[in-house]
């Protein structure tokens, strides 16, 4: 006996946060070419560096906004899941973009440590300055799903991190325009890169792991397979799987061993409901069997 259980309330959530991607990477596109243009008037490597970062985190939020518009697609008779795993590649993706842009921003901040060159701090600070709010605000689209979602999580994180990093410009350029060391504004973009760096893992790691097909991990595997294995009835579990359908969604499936019992349709709802709001599992597919040796399960051996 089975039990499938799908939630289909996430349409408005995708929906919803597809206004956000189109804003902010509207936003994103006008000042990366400004902040690049002024970043080469001003001679700013960290300004630069920031431009470039910008760039990368408006791609991303590309892929993020496609991967976001695909997981409301709805399922196919061969795609039964839909499109949702493609959200995982573009979270993956991402973090590729992030790591790509860093290594060109260290490559020219080493170089502009060799060789300084004056910069012009006042348009450094303005240009800064504005990006400072630029980033914020559209950083605080994404707040309200970052919890939940790792692509949006990733969007948030990209331009947050970025304001973050361009208050850090900011500070560079005041310091160079009253003590004129030179060496701070590649300095400063070098730090940029180590926190680009930092960021980019966390979600590279995030994302392989979805790939590969491992709980997420946000989900406490432990206490679902005790919830699972002391529900009245239930006297062993095998086979049980927990994976990320998207960077959204989780699945799990598991055999239930229950000799004495069936499970009712009140108890399938009792545990639906456990796992989704314990646990955010979204998709449950539980076996029951007896346990009889006659009729040994196989995978109890395998999982």
């Amino acid at each position: 006996m089975h039990s499938h259980h799908h939630h289909h309330h996430h349409t408005h959530t995708h929906s919803s946060f597809n206004t956000a991607f189109a804003i902010a990477i509207t936003l994103m596109f006008a000042y990366t070419s400004i902040e690049a243009a002024y970043a080469l008037l001003a001679h700013s490597m960290s300004l630069l560096a920031d431009a470039a970062h910008n760039l990368g985190d408006a791609l991303g939020l590309i892929l993020a906004w496609i991967a976001n518009w695909l997981l409301s697609k709805p399922a196919s008779k061969r795609y039964s899941y839909g499109f949702k795993r493609l959200s995982i590649l573009a979270a993956l993706a991402n973090a590729f973009i992030l790591v790509g842009s860093s290594a060109l921003i260290a490559f020219e901040a080493v170089d502009k440590l060799l060789h300084p060159v004056a910069m012009h701090t006042t348009i450094v600070i303005i240009v800064g300055t504005l990006g400072v709010l630029v980033n914020g605000g559209a950083s605080l689209l994404f707040r309200k799903g970052a919890h939940s979602d790792l692509n949006i999580k990733g969007a948030f994180l990209h331009l947050l991190a970025d304001a973050v990093l361009l208050i850090g410009v900011v500070v560079a350029a005041i310091l160079i325009a009253y003590t004129n060391y030179l060496w701070i504004d590649p300095f400063v973009s070098l730090l940029i890169v180590g926190i680009i760096l930092w960021g980019a893992w966390g979600l590279l790691r995030d994302s392989v792991n979805l790939i590969l097909d491992g709980i997420p991990h946000y989900v406490d595997h432990i206490g679902v397979k005790n919830y699972l294995s002391t529900f009245p009835g239930v006297t062993a579990i095998h086979d049980l799987h927990i994976w990320g359908l998207s960077t959204r969604e989780i699945a799990l499936t598991a055999h239930l061993i229950m000799p004495e019992r069936k499970l009712t349709d009140q108890d399938y709802q009792a545990i639906n409901k456990v796992l989704h709001e314990q646990f955010a599992i979204h998709h449950i597919t539980l076996q029951v069997e007896s346990g009889h040796e006659d009729y040994l399960c196989h995978q109890s051996v395998k999982c």
